[in-house]
């Protein structure tokens, strides 16, 4: 009797373990039976897109829905299958990247075709086969701009909430299996409209576009007209293929024995992005491969020519410092405006008087390199012809050429703080009457000149603020202000200058910050693929300012430096390991040097921007720059003057608006250059608004001839002093 409780005790504890095991294996079943449907309706969601994909590809053939717009084929480039996620080929309508394999992947499998102006991809050997439905940027000879459907292989996430319904019958459009009817995208105003639909709207609107938002900043192509190419002969090409290669090798030549020549000081012939040779340390791009739809190579959109070489002999330049503005030498700016106007491809006729285009410069290499992303955006947005891709056998000029008959045009550059001096250099050049305001994409590391005009501190916080899309609206409302530039000549003893002039925009630093710099810059060159990113540009600075710290590098920086301003010689402080002569408040990507200045301390005038006055500073080592960083600390101010002398009495490193070098004995002589027309935010300031509005009255009374373009930009830098 005494085994009974033990006998029933098993017995519930088997009876336990069996329903804890039925109830594990429901649940196991009911898990992949989920699964399963999940995968079913993604797969069948995946097949119902891909058959609509193919309706609208039908829809292209068929003769009673053809587009009115003329037929442009793609312009591919090459890119790897790395970079093809998600994406269909456009012709065969099967998935990019290639199924697994147990064996070797084969060439043609390692790469892809791209549109980079519509987006559209396309196996190597479907790409002569795809629809002529790129986007056509010339219209010579339309009435209106007709609407260039097409399927929209690239999405656009900064569009706003209209675009996603029909513009004929306002329903939603999305890409679910559960809508009604495929969708086509304009690639001018950026509308959607159901296939279905398409034939109604066409029969009563025309198919007319209007750009869509960004109207005034397109350049429409109504008024751009390709140009016939220059026909010279077989020795003509064969001069001009042989002057590309030339350039390609020399430009491989410099890149090798960079590092050596910044080790040694600047020679006579060193650029960077602030010399009068307007080749920018932060602006050097690989050649992308761009072909036809028949595998042929042939020139980019846009006129995306190889000037040849841009950087000059010092011999050249050293007479220029009486004569702003004028070019490097009349032989050498004649040979490269003949180089110019023979490799223009398109050419801009006269515009409405509304039109406000944008004339676009991307540096590829700022920053995080997102420029691939930034450039195929900019390319859907607007019109590939106003968008120009900077690199090292082509600057600004081109651009600049191609827009020196519009009037009202402005600018807008992707890159960081060398890019835009890099464009304002250019801008200089071309002694413009009235020069066209210049805004910022914040792509480089730094970005504090975008910071002070409030465009941000990187393409993170553009994608915050609503996008690339929105930024473009913003920069059609922002508010001109005035920008002081400066020029630093590098003497000798006697009071000779060594080699051509530097411009400053920003700041120029010696000692501890240009030390970080400099290491850093040499660090890009021998790996370029640790900066992949903003923040992670950063922490490579804040690990070579450790390093500085713990070296005591510039201990005796006090005793290796002499400053004079406005005549009077300033005295550094003895715990001082770097000279900070700033324009404008942010420094060091994002560094505010006034944050916790003293209100009381009245000795000094308020720092600004547009004053013809600098802000000499002194920093005590990088433990004082990130003390700064984080508001723990404030900028010494020693002086303001106009004329600034900085004496190195020892090799010490030195940087212009982040652009490095170490520099031999010598005297820097800082003095005011001119002044830059800028683009700054409006956002919610009332002043900002009231300043957009203001300039485009003046811009409107030129154009109806009431006043002219010195009086347009007298009464712009009058108005942008009193609203600042």
């Amino acid at each position: 009797m005494d085994d009974l409780p033990d006998l029933f005790a098993g017995k519930n504890l088997a009876e336990m373990a069996e329903s804890r095991f039925f109830v594990l294996s429901c649940f196991v079943a009911g898990l992949v039976g989920i699964l399963t449907i999940a995968f079913t309706a993604f797969q069948w969601r995946r097949n119902i897109n891909l058959t609509w994909m193919k309706a609208i590809a039908r829809s292209k053939k068929n003769p009673k829905a053809k587009n009115k717009a003329p037929e442009t084929s793609h312009t591919w480039i090459l890119e790897s299958v790395t970079r093809a996620k998600n994406l269909n080929c456009c012709v065969c309508l099967k998935s990019l990247p290639p199924s697994q394999t147990l064996g070797p992947m084969v060439a043609s499998d390692s790469f892809f075709n791209r549109c980079h102006i519509c987006g559209a991809a396309s196996h190597l050997g479907c790409s002569s086969n795809a629809h002529k439905d790129c986007k056509c940027v010339s219209m010579i000879g339309y009435e209106n701009v007709v609407h260039q459907w097409a399927i929209r292989w690239v999405d656009i996430t900064d569009q706003t909430d209209e675009t996603s319904f029909c513009n004929y019958c306002e329903e939603p459009c999305s890409s679910s299996f559960l809508s009604g009817s495929p969708i086509w995208c304009c690639l001018w105003c950026q509308k959607l409209v159901h296939v279905d639909c398409h034939t109604s709207m066409s029969s009563e609107t025309g198919d007319v576009c209007d750009l869509g938002p960004l109207r005034r900043l397109i350049l429409s192509p109504l008024i751009v007209k390709e140009l016939s190419p220059t026909t010279g002969g077989i020795l003509s090409s064969i001069t001009q293929g042989a002057n590309e290669i030339a350039s390609t090798v020399r430009g491989r030549i410099r890149s090798q024995s960079k590092k050596h020549r910044l080790s040694n000081g600047p020679s006579a012939d060193t650029t960077s992005a602030n010399t009068t040779s307007d080749t920018s340390t932060d602006a050097t791009v690989g050649t992308s491969l761009t072909i036809d739809g028949s595998h042929n190579t042939e020139e980019k959109d846009n006129g995306s020519i190889s000037i040849g070489e841009q950087c000059s002999n010092g011999d050249l330049n050293k007479h220029l410092d009486s004569k702003p503005g004028i070019s490097r030498s009349s032989s050498i700016n004649q040979k490269d405006d003949s180089q110019i106007v023979r490799r223009q491809k398109y050419a801009i006729l006269d515009l409405p008087a509304e039109a406000r285009p944008l004339l676009v410069f991307v540096n590829k290499k700022s920053g995080a390199q997102r420029g691939d992303s930034l450039l195929l955006r900019l390319n859907m947005l607007l019109n590939p012809v106003q968008v120009f891709e900077l690199g090292p056998n082509q600057g600004p000029e081109v651009g600049l050429y191609m827009f020196r008959k519009v009037p009202h045009f402005k600018i807008l550059v992707c890159g960081g703080d060398g890019t835009v001096g890099w464009v304002l250099n250019a801008v200089d050049k071309q002694n413009f009457v009235s020069p066209p305001p210049v805004a910022i994409l914040p792509a480089g590391t730094g970005n504090d000149l975008a910071r002070v005009l409030s465009w941000g501190g990187g393409l993170g916080s553009i994608e915050r603020q609503g996008g690339l899309f929105t930024v473009l609206q913003d920069i059609e409302h922002a508010a001109v202000t005035i920008l002081d530039r400066w020029k630093i000549a590098i003497l000798n003893k006697q009071g000779k200058q060594l080699e051509s002039s530097k411009y400053m925009n920003n700041y120029l630093g010696v000692g501890c910050d240009a030390k970080v710099a400099l290491d850093i810059h040499n660090l890009r060159e021998e790996n370029p693929e640790k900066f992949y990113s903003q923040f992670m540009n950063k922490v490579l600075y804040a690990k070579e300012g450790a390093k500085i710290i713990m070296d005591r590098t510039f201990a005796d920086f006090p005793w290796q430096v002499r400053v004079e301003v406005d005549g009077v010689e300033i005295e550094v402080p003895e715990d001082a390991e770097g000279v900070l002569v700033a324009n404008i408040g942010s420094y060091m990507g994002g560094v505010d040097l006034w944050h916790n200045e003293d209100e009381d301390f009245v000795i000094f005038d308020p720092q600004s921007m547009h004053d013809k006055v600098l802000e000499v500073v002194s920093v005590s080592g990088t433990w004082h720059l990130g003390t700064l960083q984080v508001g723990l600390s404030r900028a010494q101010r020693l002086a303001q003057g106009q004329t600034i002398k900085i004496q190195l009495l020892a090799p010490l490193p030195v940087q212009i608006d982040g652009e490095p070098w170490l520099q031999q004995p010598c005297t820097l002589h800082i003095s005011h250059h001119g002044q830059a027309f800028m683009l700054k935010r409006a956002a919610e300031e009332p002043l900002g608004h009231a300043a957009a509005i203001l300039t485009d009255v003046l811009e409107n009374a030129e154009s109806n001839h009431v006043i002219n373009a010195s009086q347009k930009r007298a009464l712009l830098q009058e108005m942008a002093l009193r609203l600042s």
